[in-house]
């Protein structure tokens, strides 16, 4: 939802007691700035974690923000993960770590970090700058062992009871019913067996869980028979064959006090089918939440045919050692880790790391294939939403696959660069250029992907540098994509510099050079260029913007936008070369050509369900007609360009968009309203961790604007309807700015 401050997971299953643990958590976090849930896996750290946060929510302003350590296979991912879950884009050059406790200092939210025992020490010191330099800050953290950091208050969770109280045992009938609606403790003696199946398991939630997962394949006496068997029998009894994961264990994830959940994931594993045991163990390499696809992608091979992978992964959901979602699927850590300790007794691990690499870098390509076309927000998404498993792809590719991580990492970049993974971009490019030569448009796109992170970074000498490269490499291999790219690296970088005659000049050949086939040709057949000013578009009239937060249904890739023609589409590359033309009309003067090229490229993007692009034409337009004297219409296209960045998820975007917007309402008289906006831009602004940016032409454009809104009102309403919008949630004043009535 547009307007939820924070966000915290959704429970999706009964919760079940721990009055007592709740209270102690509510005392906790109002009297102390930092609290670990400590106990083993599968004591219920994590859902008493969501309950907690959920329910001290509203003391905080500025939000509950939840973090999943689980899937981070490596420290150096822990800051990049904070700081999305937390809504920081940060593109300056700045080490994360200050970006982070800078965008923190002011703010007064809920932090949980969950399953962090991996990273214990990484955590600490992270943890420990950040409640140094936010004193609003306030955070629960949910682990095996306390972190160690200074000031830690620690509460241990304990299993649930099951002498007395009947919590176990409403768990046990909770998740039979959830399983199968029309199950329960009815007959004779049922009752009975499940309270001792849960003494048994020693009220520990999640090996009672998958104990009712496994009354499907037997009663409620036999269940309680066969696990009062296994318990009651001494481990290491010559006799009981016990299971090879048992003894796989390692005593420092599993002590021997925590030998009960490990031997009911143990007897768990046992009742799975071969093939149900090996996807299993293959379905660990995913870091985050999958598809069915994905699944088959991933673990296909051998005996586990595609097929056999779909029949496999329901009985796992059945038996609740994965969680379905919807279409999507995930596992619990502490069954992953189960999984891959069976991983490696197979050997299997490095034959399943290929295969996680080489799916991820299939998805790569596809979503670089579309990008220009009606699938562009759902790739978009599934590029933000994978985030973590592209990045164990591509580390498993530089070390093994140099050319297939050249690849991944170029067609990865701008994905990245666009929603504020700046660092990897610039990162994974770097280390993929230096891992071993590379040539064609594979080193074009990696150069390229450096030189668009640096400009977005404000490091314009390095942007320049990698256009002129990527200039000379492409013209060496007559590579028109590369041309393209290139030619919009070098044109936005002699924008910002203030150089839009040499941007237009450069722009303008480039174009005429790799012209092809005619997708935005008129009756003739003609390509319309850039600056074609045969006729005033219909298009360019500011009725025909209104601002809409509707348009294509796509709810992942392989949905098409309705309406779309069968015009053939434009390259990504060229639509952004395209655009460069515009700014640089726009910087120059030339309004009325800058206006009807905007509007041809804007036509050109829709046609296609390219956004990214799109945005910025309605940008430009907003601009164009605000230096024309019709705020009304700029207003509009302001927020046609908003709509369509808040549906990239570009705070870069929204902050300049939000810009543009306030002062197209403070040209309209409605200087509150315009502060407000501007209070709200520059929240954004800091989000991504810049002072306002954009083109050198816009400053005198803003001054202008915000004289006339403080005119309007008086500097004193003015400042309080700044500081409000400052003040609000960022997502909040973005909700309030997309509507033309905005109220204060």
């Amino acid at each position: 939802m547009m307007t939820k401050v924070g966000f915290l997971p959704e429970e999706t299953s009964s919760f079940v007691g721990r009055r007592a643990e709740l209270a102690r958590l509510e005392t906790a976090l109002a009297t102390r700035r930092m609290t670990t849930l400590i106990g083993p896996g599968g004591v219920g750290k994590t859902r008493l974690a969501v309950r907690a946060a959920r329910a001290a929510a509203d003391r905080y302003p500025d939000g509950a923000w939840w973090a999943d350590l689980s899937p981070l296979y490596d420290e150096a991912l822990l800051l990049p993960t904070v700081s999305d879950a937390v809504g920081l884009a940060d593109h300056t050059l700045r080490m994360p770590v200050e970006a982070l406790c800078e965008w923190l200092s002011d703010k007064r939210l809920l932090l949980v970090l969950d399953s962090a025992e991996h990273l214990r020490a990484p955590c600490s010191h992270l943890l420990a700058e950040l409640l140094t330099t936010s004193p609003g800050l306030t955070v629960l953290v949910t682990s095996r062992q306390p972190l160690g950091t200074r000031g830690e208050h620690a509460v241990r969770i304990q299993p649930l009871p099951v002498d007395g109280a009947p919590d176990a045992l409403q768990l046990f009938e909770d998740r039979l019913r959830a399983g199968d609606p029309r199950a329960g403790l009815d007959a004779p003696g049922d009752r009975a067996a499940a309270a001792d199946i849960c003494r048994r398991l020693e009220g520990i939630p999640l090996a009672i869980e998958l104990a009712a997962a496994g009354i499907g394949r037997h009663t409620v006496a036999q269940l309680a028979t066969r696990i009062g068997t296994r318990f009651e029998a001494p481990v290491d009894a010559e006799d009981l064959n016990p299971s090879r994961l048992d003894l796989l264990a390692d005593d420092s994830l599993w002590p021997r006090r925590h030998r009960t959940l490990r031997t009911t994931i143990g007897w768990s594993h046992e009742l799975c089918t071969p093939l149900e045991r090996l996807l299993w163990a293959r379905l660990t390499l995913l870091r985050t939440d999958f598809d069915e696809e994905t699944a088959r992608e991933v673990c296909t091979g051998g005996p586990l045919t595609p097929h056999e992978v779909d029949r496999a992964l329901q009985g796992l959901v059945a038996q609740s050692v994965v969680q379905r979602d919807g279409t999507r699927y995930r596992m619990l850590d502490t069954l992953r880790e189960y999984g891959r300790m069976w991983l490696a007794e197979l050997g299997e691990e490095r034959a399943a790391a290929d295969r996680h690499a080489m799916s991820f870098l299939g998805l790569a390509r596809r979503a670089h294939e579309g990008w220009t076309g009606p699938d562009q927000i759902a790739w978009y998404h599934t590029i933000a939403d994978t985030h973590l498993d592209l990045c164990a792809a591509l580390d498993h590719l530089l070390a093994h696959d140099v050319a297939g991580a050249q690849e991944m990492a170029g067609r990865v970049g701008f994905f990245w660069a666009c929603c504020g993974h700046l660092s990897e971009a610039r990162g994974y490019a770097q280390r993929a250029l230096e891992a071993g030569p590379v040539d064609g448009p594979h080193r074009t796109r990696l150069q390229w992907v450096l030189g668009v992170a640096a400009l977005l970074q404000g490091d314009f000498a390095t942007a320049e540098k990698y256009g002129a490269l990527c200039t000379a490499i492409a013209l060496y291999d007559h590579d028109d994509e590369g041309m393209l790219g290139a030619t919009y690296l070098s044109g936005l970088t002699q924008l910002m510099n203030g150089e839009p005659a040499a941007a237009l000049e450069a722009a303008e050949r480039v174009l005429r050079m790799t012209e092809t086939a005619p997708p935005d040709g008129g009756p003739d057949g003609r390509r319309a260029t850039a600056t074609d000013t045969t006729s005033e578009p219909a298009a360019f009239e500011p009725a025909a913007f209104e601002p809409t937060t509707s348009g294509p249904t796509t709810s992942g890739p392989g949905a098409s936008e309705s309406g779309a023609d069968s015009a053939p589409l434009e390259s990504a590359h060229r639509l952004r070369c395209r655009l460069i033309t515009v700014f640089a009309l726009t910087a120059l003067g030339r309004l009325t050509e800058s206006g009807r090229a905007a509007a041809a490229l804007r036509r050109a993007c829709e046609r296609g369900g390219e956004y990214w692009t799109r945005s910025y034409a309605d940008y430009q337009l907003a601009l164009i007609a605000l230096l024309q004297g019709r705020p009304e219409a700029s207003a509009a296209h302001a927020r046609a360009m908003l709509a369509g960045k808040h549906r990239l998820r570009d705070s870069f975007g929204i902050a300049l968009g939000l810009d543009i917007l306030a002062a197209a309402i403070a040209a309209q008289g409605a200087g509150a309203q315009a502060a407000r906006v501007y209070g709200t831009g520059h929240a954004y602004w800091r989000m991504v961790g810049h002072p306002q940016r954009g083109t050198p032409e816009l400053g005198p454009v803003r001054e202008t604007c915000e004289l006339q809104a403080r005119a309007a009102v008086g500097d004193e309403a003015y400042q309080r309807a700044f500081e409000r919008g400052q003040a609000d949630n960022a997502e909040v004043g973005l909700a309030a700015a997309l509507h033309s009535d905005l109220q204060l």
